[in-house]
């Protein structure tokens, strides 16, 4: 479905809400602290990005951690997150007092008490907030920043790069979550759009080495599901009802194919189509008696291979 901001901004922030509120006794109270809330944190996300201030400036292992996987935030819980930082609701109050203590000897973040009630009356609500981001009038995170903190992390392992990862594959990582083709929630579609440019130039320059291909989702869905269609009723046909393992000529690729009978009645297959190397993949279940065929998980692979079966 194609990513619409105002949309989502509604449906998370609604979301949201609803997680903080519901076991509230006065549930207006509740719903006053959480406006207060949006208008210093920004609107509701699901994930940040790797290179957001808030998993950045605390001190962590090497890779990309979750919130629960930094030292800084132990004790974290009915945690919700936002475009500057999160709140979160342990049930300890010593917990709430040591997690305000360490994120505010962290610099560029600040952490404090909430005086009220979110999530659960017994809860002791927590606000850790990134204090370096600034916001567009739209809400996102201001363009420059974002490019800078976005760059600075995209360089930071080069030397280490074994392969360089398309803008398909990594995009969420870069954009947060909910994400479209080249925007999300916390960048719009400017920033995202000259994110995706600088990512594409690192990868041309061979500073990561080979470009590694494996997401398709530079196509719509009807795309995808075609490219499975036609790889899985090929493999059907080519298929002789002995070997469970076979291979078969299709556009000038050798397919290497797999069928299983699921539950050994004849009802249900599962079948794999695989070109190369993981050069391109795609699943997907057949009912004989219905002539019924439903691809599985969207194929992966490299995106001139794939055209072959549009």
């Amino acid at each position: 479905m194609e990513f619409r901001y105002p949309a989502a901004v509604a449906e998370k922030n609604a979301r949201a809400l609803n997680y903080l509120t519901k076991g509230l006794k006065n549930i207006e109270a509740g719903k006053e602290i959480f406006n207060k809330i949006l208008d210093e944190l920004g609107n509701a996300i699901d994930g940040y990005p790797y290179w957001h201030p808030i998993l950045t400036a605390p001190p962590h292992q090497d890779g990309v951690p979750s919130l629960s996987d930094i030292e800084a935030y132990g004790g974290i819980d009915h945690t919700k997150q936002f475009v500057k930082g999160f709140v979160t609701c342990p049930y300890s109050e010593e917990t709430a007092i040591n997690l305000v203590s360490k994120v505010d000897k962290i610099k560029g973040l600040h952490a404090y008490r909430l005086h009220g009630s979110l999530y659960h009356e017994t809860a002791y609500p927590v606000v850790v907030k990134a204090l370096d981001i600034e916001l567009e009038a739209d809400g996102t995170i201001r363009s420059r920043d974002a490019l800078a903190w976005c760059v600075q992390d995209l360089v930071k392992n080069a030397r280490n790069a074994q392969v360089a990862e398309t803008w398909w594959n990594i995009r969420s990582c870069i954009l947060g979550e909910p994400h479209g083709s080249r925007s999300s929630l916390l960048v719009n579609q400017y920033t995202g759009g000259h994110m995706r440019k600088i990512l594409e130039a690192l990868n041309n320059s061979g500073m990561y080495g080979p470009i590694k291909e494996s997401s398709l989702e530079m196509f719509s869905e009807k795309k995808r599901k075609t490219i499975s269609e036609t790889l899985i009723r090929a493999a059907i046909k080519s298929h002789n009802n002995t070997d469970n393992k076979f291979e078969f000529e299709l556009r000038g690729e050798v397919c290497t194919a797999e069928i299983r009978d699921t539950w050994n009645d004849g009802d249900e297959l599962s079948i794999r189509v695989m070109i190369g190397d993981f050069d391109l993949c795609a699943t997907g279940f057949y009912y004989p008696k219905k002539d019924l065929l439903e691809p599985g998980f969207s194929p992966t692979g490299k995106r001139a291979l794939a055209e072959k079966f549009l």
